[in-house]
């Protein structure tokens, strides 16, 4: 299978996108590999600090492989890691990608963090034979997977905000990222009401001034032809988790609200939602 460097690289030459979706237990995980599977596109599997504290990415990881085997094509991404430290740690436990959220901080710290997780990430890589990926992002979207009532204090979802074409370069220059995560008008969460749209001029720009493949994160909320408009700029990875969740929860709150009491049963409908959520999606974002 290829590297994710590689399938990121496929998709940007062909103005695709994969989906990047987070889990909580390996039931979510499976519900993404059906989707794969039905669908033939490959996958991102996302945990973020949270997630695998409760979901450990060794375990992750083991599925995955597992998965890997019976041709089904997904990538394991450390989402929003905000230490050195930890992703260090997501990296020794076998990920293929690590986020490194330096958003809420100064520039010059944002650079730091990231520029020291690439030099880890570039040893390993060496040493192990491994490819791995390290994505940075400059520009704050919040930082919750849950429904808002109102827009996160101080996300950039202005023109006058959202990430400069001039600062993108300079960050990546600075740092050497793989991929770059910017805030153009999207938001994590779901905000009531209705979501900023996504600025399609701001992408554009910010995609020829980085030179590398552009992620969208926080895609709850927004529309289907926002998704294409945004691909068609430039944006490589889509990452959603808020929707996600919901469907879980709502099914599997319809399913436990009988009497039944085997998991397996009541937990199925579930991830049957999530995997046609996730078949929805990535068909949208791979133009399908």
């Amino acid at each position: 299978m290829k590297s994710l460097r590689e399938k990121v690289g496929e998709f940007r030459a062909q103005k695709k996108a994969i989906g990047h979706f987070n889990v909580s237990d390996s039931n979510q995980l499976e519900a993404l590999a059906e989707a794969a599977k039905e669908t033939g596109l490959p996958i991102i599997v996302g945990l973020s600090e949270g997630e695998r504290e409760f979901f450990p990415i060794t375990h992750a990881r083991s599925l995955v492989d597992d998965y890997l085997k019976e041709g089904i094509e997904m990538y394991l991404n450390a989402d929003h890691t905000y230490s050195l430290e930890k992703v260090k740690a997501a990296i020794d436990d076998g990920v293929d990608s690590v986020v490194v959220d330096g958003a809420k901080v100064s520039f010059d710290e944002n650079v730091a963090l990231t520029r020291a997780s690439v030099e880890y990430a570039r040893a390993i890589s060496t040493s192990s034979g491994r490819d791995i990926v390290i994505e940075g992002e400059l520009g704050y979207i919040g930082q919750s997977s849950k429904v808002l009532d109102k827009l996160p204090e101080g996300a950039a979802v202005t023109e006058e905000l959202m990430t400069k074409d001039d600062e993108a370069s300079k960050f990546v220059a600075a740092t050497g990222i793989d991929m770059f995560a910017p805030a153009v008008g999207n938001v994590h969460g779901l905000v009531r009401g209705g979501d900023p749209k996504l600025s399609i001029t701001r992408i554009t720009g910010v995609a020829k001034a980085a030179g590398v493949p552009l992620v969208l994160h926080g895609g709850s909320g927004n529309t289907d032809d926002e998704f294409k408009a945004a691909v068609a700029a430039g944006i490589c990875i889509i990452h959603i988790n808020t929707e996600l969740r919901m469907a879980y929860h709502d099914s599997l709150q319809k399913s436990v609200a009988g009497e039944e009491t085997t998991p397996y049963k009541f937990l199925t409908p579930a991830v049957k939602e999530m995997k046609d959520f996730v078949v929805r999606k990535i068909k949208v974002f791979a133009n399908i």
